[in-house]
């Protein structure tokens, strides 16, 4: 329970279904749907919708999307909606023009954009619903406007000059070459006209006609080399999630191209600790979490990427034998500076929400443009934001995640649901682009182990690093753990903005009650009926 001297909120607590996002109007938009009957998936794709309109910095329909459902009675389902590269596209190609990296402003690193057919795929599968009713809230804050919230407005700012360099489709997000002022409305008749088309012809309506090449020729006027057979492609596909035991939950996650599984890793390595022991907001808690994890990531960037070129089973990443040898790596009183090998084979920075219904299907569901408005890269005639997820491949022959055309590149998105036997015990989520998998072995470790509830496990501080290494703490830890920290070793700063976001929703199958907490760090709440 929180101390009620801190001004801090609490979980809320609902009988009859909840749902938790990153802006009060896309729960308000959610909530509306469950309580008239629709379930999970139907307020989840609703408010996801919203998101693409209100939140334009971290997710759009020329995004990507993933999902995870548990349904009592049935196996969990996964979707991956993430979109592929240009057929067109090859390192071989790119080597040639003199890249040694993917430049996320070019329109190389656009993908084929899958959240709209995500939307449509879980819809079909799930919902009770179709796309028509889904999006009308989305089309009625384009169309009618919506105020920009503080969070929102910050990270808008933030991406102005992109925008404005990337041409004049930014001029649909941008007032005189700025972002809108925080708390004006801001009205999006493009991306309005957009939506209602989708809302007529389904998926189709994206992918093909009219919306499908504006997108093409705003690539190809590049230099890109999308096409619209490119588009009419896109894919959603029903995955099986991957489970690894952690205490006395088992957490599921995505399989590859997504990167769920080095939570996992993570997790393993946490597991040979006694965290209880120790105080939560200690540095000796934060350090093992920060060695963990880059071994994590150093495992990540060896072997992840489209499963059809990973040249190691997903599977052998989370084995609890070759986890055991890493874990004993990981000294308590300082920093290694020598990672361990990251072959198993020798041993043995987004939208996230999440939404439980009165009949217990729980949706996580997540949505991502990438980076900041993404490639920058704005349709002027039909205002939709491009996403930069090709930033994610390599340029490196030979290696599992180079990029090639009608590969998916590594994601950094990645839902969640810890389960207990067979039941969904956390639907949970962490934005934050590259800190995800740190942030779920974070949220995962503060409830299991530290017994918190749902939203103090998202008040939490957290720390993660930046790219040359140096762990930038946010700053409620204190200058105990900045210095904690820095005796063993670590390279220290302030974090100047948040480490990401998240929304959990715990399901107290005992007490028929759903707890969900919302993160600070963003607009959005939780709310329940």
């Amino acid at each position: 329970m929180r101390d009620f001297h801190q001004p801090k909120r609490s979980p809320i607590y609902a009988a009859n279904g909840a749902l938790a996002t990153s802006h009060p109007m896309a729960t308000e938009a959610g909530l509306a749907v469950l309580k008239r009957g629709g379930n999970a998936v139907d307020a989840a794709v609703t408010a996801a919708a919203v998101l693409a309109v209100v939140e334009p910095a971290m997710t759009a329909i020329g995004g990507d999307g993933f999902a995870l459902i548990h349904q009592p009675g049935s196996p969990l389902y996964g979707l991956n909606s993430s979109g592929r590269a240009a057929a067109a596209l090859s390192t071989e190609m790119l080597v040639g023009q003199g890249w040694t990296e993917m430049d996320d402003l070019s329109p190389h690193s656009v993908t084929v954009p899958g959240v709209v057919k995500c939307w449509e795929s879980l819809l079909a599968s799930h919902g009770t619903i179709g796309m028509e009713e889904a999006l009308q809230p989305a089309i009625a804050a384009a169309e009618s406007g919506f105020v920009v919230y503080p969070r929102v407005w910050s990270d808008w700012n933030d991406c102005a000059s992109k925008l404005a360099s990337q041409g004049p489709g930014g001029q649909h997000y941008l007032l005189d070459g700025a972002a809108p002022r925080m708390g004006t409305i801001h009205k999006l008749p493009a991306l309005a006209a957009t939506l209602k088309k989708i809302a007529k012809e389904g998926a189709r309506g994206f992918y093909e006609g009219e919306v499908a090449a504006d997108i093409v020729a705003e690539l190809q006027r590049r230099g890109g080399v999308m096409t619209e057979e490119d588009l009419a492609g896109v894919s959603a596909d029903p995955c099986t999630p991957i489970t690894s035991g952690y205490r006395d939950i088992d957490l599921a996650e995505l399989p590859p191209n997504g990167t769920g599984i080095i939570a996992q890793v993570i997790l393993n390595l946490m597991e040979r600790f006694d965290l209880k022991s120790l105080d939560p907001r200690s540095a000796d808690r934060y350090h093992l979490e920060i060695e963990a994890a880059r071994i994590g990531y150093a495992i990540r960037d060896a072997h992840i990427g489209d499963p059809s070129t990973m040249g190691v089973a997903a599977e052998a990443l989370i084995d609890k034998a070759w986890a055991k040898g890493l874990a004993a790596t990981i000294d308590p009183a300082k920093r290694n500076g020598d990672l361990p090998s990251t072959d198993p084979n020798f041993t043995s920075d987004t939208i996230y929400l999440s939404c439980v219904d009165r009949d217990g299907m729980a949706v996580s569901l997540i949505n991502s443009v990438f980076k900041g408005f993404g490639s920058g890269i704005v349709t002027e005639k039909t205002g939709i934001i491009l996403q930069n997820r090709g930033a994610g491949f390599r340029v490196l022959p030979g290696h599992p995640n180079t990029i090639e055309g009608g590969k998916r590149p590594l994601h950094t998105i990645i839902p969640a649901m810890a389960m207990q036997g067979d039941k969904a015990r956390y639907c949970f989520g962490v934005m934050g682009g590259q800190y995800q998998p740190t942030g779920h072995t974070h949220v995962i470790t503060n409830m299991v182990d530290f017994g918190m509830d749902p939203q103090e496990a998202l008040d939490s501080p957290r720390a993660f690093w930046r790219p040359d290494g140096t762990i930038e703490i946010e700053p409620p830890l204190g200058q105990g753990v900045f210095d904690g920290l820095k005796a063993k070793g670590h390279p220290l700063d302030w974090t100047k903005s948040p480490h990401g976001g998240g929304q959990i929703i715990e399901i107290d199958h005992d007490a028929g009650v759903l707890i969900a907490g919302s993160d600070p760090r963003k607009d959005g709440c939780a709310m329940g009926y």
